[in-house]
């Protein structure tokens, strides 16, 4: 592993790690933020999955994150949204030919691709699951017993099927403005199918609504959305994972934040009252 960048910040370090990842092939860079702590103790981990065309930079230069978890003693940990650079055989990472951004590089939608020719490096699902994890429980003071999960957009998706897949690990799972079906939307359809092919079987499994009607059960979501997201109608729908969650028993936290939009300012707003119930869960 490679240190990027370190800055003191809040007390504690905020760095950007580079490294070869086994599971896409390709190089991956990431960003985490440890606050202060006394030597020995092992701090609480929240995963933070980020949206479409972004990068670890997004949030940890605009998610005004480190106050809160400096308060709450959190480790916060931010991965890319996809394989980027040139693969083993110097061609570039396959990307849409039509360099859409809700395809493709910056858009790896947290799945392990299927379909050629992403089967060979888009393999985010095992990335954030399994390599991603076992570095960070090495290389930093992370408590990997106490691990909570959230993300924004596609990044959203990404935290409620994960954290869906994988109740005994993530004590909490919370989002802002999640695609919430994908199954049922236009990113969503253009994603799974290119990914994982025609096999809706397997898009059930990446998709909140579908895993929760398949069984899936988690004791409580945390979701704030936007009201004046532009993508809100067309592309989020909570009122989908709204009638999943009222139908399975769980709990589900919506607000629709009015006069929000889609952006940082919005996650930058509600991102302190989102740690703070992640903190509360993580406890002891």
């Amino acid at each position: 592993m490679e240190s990027v960048s370190t800055n003191k910040a809040f007390g504690g370090v905020q760095g950007v790690y580079r490294h070869a990842s086994a599971a896409t092939g390709t190089d991956m860079t990431f960003s985490v933020f440890v606050p202060d702590h006394a030597p020995g103790a092992k701090l609480p981990v929240v995963w933070y999955l980020s949206g479409l065309t972004c990068t670890h930079a997004n949030v940890t230069e605009k998610g005004e994150f480190r106050r809160a978890c400096a308060e709450h003693g959190l480790i916060f940990v931010a991965p890319d949204t996809s394989p980027r650079g040139p693969d083993l055989n110097g061609n570039a990472v396959a990307d849409d030919a039509e360099g859409a951004y809700d395809f493709g590089l910056g858009a790896g939608f947290y799945v392990d691709a299927t379909q050629d020719p992403f089967a060979r490096h888009y393999k985010m699902w095992s990335y954030v699951t399994e390599e991603l994890p076992a570095l960070i429980g090495e290389a930093f003071p992370a408590d990997m017993t106490r691990q909570s999960i959230m993300g924004h957009s596609m990044g959203g998706h990404g935290a409620l099927t994960i954290g869906l897949s994988f109740p005994e690990r993530f004590r909490a799972v919370s989002a802002f403005a999640p695609i919430v079906a994908p199954g049922q939307v236009p990113w969503g359809q253009k994603a799974l199918g290119g990914y994982l092919g025609d096999d809706k079987a397997a898009w059930r499994r990446h998709d909140a609504v579908a895993l929760i009607e398949d069984g899936a059960r988690v004791p409580a979501l945390l979701v704030d959305q936007g009201g004046a997201d532009q993508f809100l109608e067309k592309e989020l729908r909570p009122e989908l994972l709204e009638a999943a969650c009222a139908k399975a028993g769980i709990e589900l936290r919506l607000t629709i934040q009015p006069g929000y939009d889609h952006s940082y300012y919005f996650i930058s707003t509600f991102m302190p009252a989102h740690l703070q119930w992640h903190a509360e869960r993580l406890k002891g």
